[in-house]
């Protein structure tokens, strides 16, 4: 098992898209707890990184957030043009990169990726064969490689890991901090928000209290893999 070393700054963006098709709204304005979505991750980002960037096809809705807010360089590229878009404009040179409907972001997990980040261009947790593209750390030395990809209609994420140094962070790792792989969970229907939802009045119940920001707790049915909203294997995703 890889283990921590030296901690570096980290930039942190956030892969934010239009209109979700199967709840027929912004998935990043959805209220939980008093609060948009896209405000709990970045509530969440701001504990691992001082610079928050915002990709957004309609960046104007953005900017009420405390988030540097960019439209994407390649319009139309999927997560691999945010991904892009986003490390074009950090001034770190490593950035963690998550979606913006996944909210139940483990701090802990995060601060651990950073650790590992320095000798690697690619940090990204993998259980079996999956993949979490995003939900993972890039550094700008993936850049050209990125780049070539979207010149050439080629939007896998992963088609241009055989060109830069990718680091694993495996099962057994991961459940360290979150035995139920709550963080990569994301909300694509009423039903996700739903089930996001009662867990956060079970566990008020649980602790008497109206905490805002759980890390534990189940939710199931809410992973990527349908149609606009990919997670890795398939290897995109429509931000």
């Amino acid at each position: 098992m890889a283990r921590p070393g030296q901690t570096i700054p980290i930039s942190s963006i956030i892969l934010a898209g239009g209109q979700s098709a199967r709840l027929g709204k912004d998935k990043a304005f959805l209220e939980v707890k008093g609060q948009f979505l896209i405000e709990r991750i970045i509530d969440r980002l701001g504990q691992v990184s001082e610079e928050i960037i915002i990709v957004a096809n309609e960046a104007d809705r953005y900017h009420q957030f405390e988030a540097i807010v960019v439209s994407d360089v390649y319009p139309g590229k999927g997560a691999l043009g945010g991904i892009f878009s986003g490390l074009n404009r950090a001034t770190s040179h490593h950035s963690l990169v998550v979606a913006c409907d996944m909210p139940f972001l483990n701090v802990s997990l995060l601060r651990y990726m950073q650790g590992l980040a320095v000798p690697y261009d690619v940090v990204i947790p993998r259980m079996g064969r999956l993949t979490e593209a995003l939900h993972s750390i890039y550094s700008q030395d993936c850049l050209p490689f990125i780049e070539k990809q979207l010149q050439a209609g080629d939007l896998r994420i992963v088609h241009f890991f055989p060109h830069v140094r990718v680091h694993y962070v495996e099962q057994e790792e991961i459940e360290i901090f979150d035995p139920e792989h709550l963080s990569f969970s994301n909300i694509n229907s009423e039903a996700d928000l739903e089930r996001a939802r009662e867990i956060w009045r079970r566990e008020e119940l649980a602790s008497g209290t109206e905490a805002t920001r759980p890390e534990g707790a189940s939710l199931r049915g809410g992973r990527r893999g349908s149609a606009g909203t990919d997670h890795e294997l398939s290897g995109q995703r429509s931000h």
